[in-house]
């Protein structure tokens, strides 16, 4: 009689005892909630010389050398890095993929430590995913219980109030408030020229009244083509800059979709974040190439 190949998983108790294979592999990594995500960043954030951390499962899920040194500077580099391999890998990125990459790994104390909690999350999906499927069609127009409008339709000027049309844009502009003299110069410079470029600005797009960080995430990431950053020494002191740039990163891995552009206005005192070093930038500030900054920027926005 054949014998049962010894495993290295970590037993009985695990997730992969509670899902058959199948089943976990076709769970999303969407499935997986704060807290084991906060878990999994406890084990692996810290770096380790005897065991791999979270630099070893980056390389696993396929991240380059420019990626990895994007997501170091990061606070909590384990959550990006699962962000970031959602948005590269969507049909790839399942819970059975991320533990077959920490069993290879050999992390079996994550495993035993999170088997609990991520067979949780992956039953309460299936669960949702089941119940949506068994819920009756119904049509908006006869139900009025439907609202007509949500957080995130109506949140720019020129928005159908009853989210029948979206306003779109060529870029986000992310600037602070010390910055909006510069700002207003791009918007001459892009908007009233033969570039005719549509500029998101939120002083003057955005309809006041709702929440600053859902409506910046909207606009990133569904609204706009490009995302031009605005640097300078008072950008490094904004929050709500430091959200906009990350959140822009995060659904643009190593940049590679050309999706961020970094502009530097002013001489700055400090040094330039991190975090962007590895773009090429828009220098305002260089005399030498100051007369090819705004066809430059232009160009990078226009590409498709």
């Amino acid at each position: 009689m054949a014998t049962e190949p010894v495993r290295s998983d970590p037993g009985p108790g695990s997730v992969a005892a509670a899902l058959s294979p199948p089943d976990l592999h076709a769970v999303p990594m969407v499935a997986l909630n704060y807290g084991v995500r906060r878990r999994l960043g406890l084990y692996l954030n810290p770096r380790a010389a005897a065991a791999a951390d979270w630099t070893a499962l980056a390389e696993e899920l396929g991240c380059d050398y420019l990626e990895i040194r994007r997501l170091e500077a990061l606070p909590d580099p384990t959550a990006a890095l699962l962000e970031d391999w959602q948005w590269r890998c969507p049909g790839g990125a399942t819970v059975g993929h991320l533990l077959d990459v920490l069993r290879r790994l050999r992390r079996h104390d994550v495993l035993l430590d999170l088997a609990e909690s991520v067979e949780e999350d992956c039953k309460k999906y299936l669960q949702r995913k089941q119940e949506q499927a068994n819920q009756p069609l119904q049509v908006p127009a006869v139900d009025s219980s439907v609202p007509k409008t949500s957080e995130l339709t109506g949140i720019t000027t020129r928005d159908d109030p009853y989210g029948s049309g979206t306003e779109m844009f060529d870029a986000f502009i992310c600037y602070c408030q010390k910055d909006l003299e510069f700002v207003q110069e791009m918007i001459r410079e892009l908007e009233q020229t033969e570039f005719k470029l549509k500029l998101c600005v939120f002083d003057r797009d955005v309809l006041p009244g709702t929440c600053v960080w859902s409506i910046s995430g909207e606009l990133i990431e569904r609204r706009c083509r490009r995302m031009v950053v605005v640097i300078s020494d008072d950008y490094l002191e904004s929050d709500e800059c430091d959200f906009q740039t990350k959140f822009a990163l995060s659904l643009s891995p190593g940049a590679r979709l050309k999706r961020l552009i970094p502009v530097k206005c002013k001489t700055m005192k400090n040094e330039f974040p991190s975090i962007l070093r590895f773009i090429t930038i828009c220098d305002y500030t260089n005399p030498c190439t100051k007369k090819w900054f705004w066809t430059r920027l232009a160009k990078s926005l226009l590409l498709p």
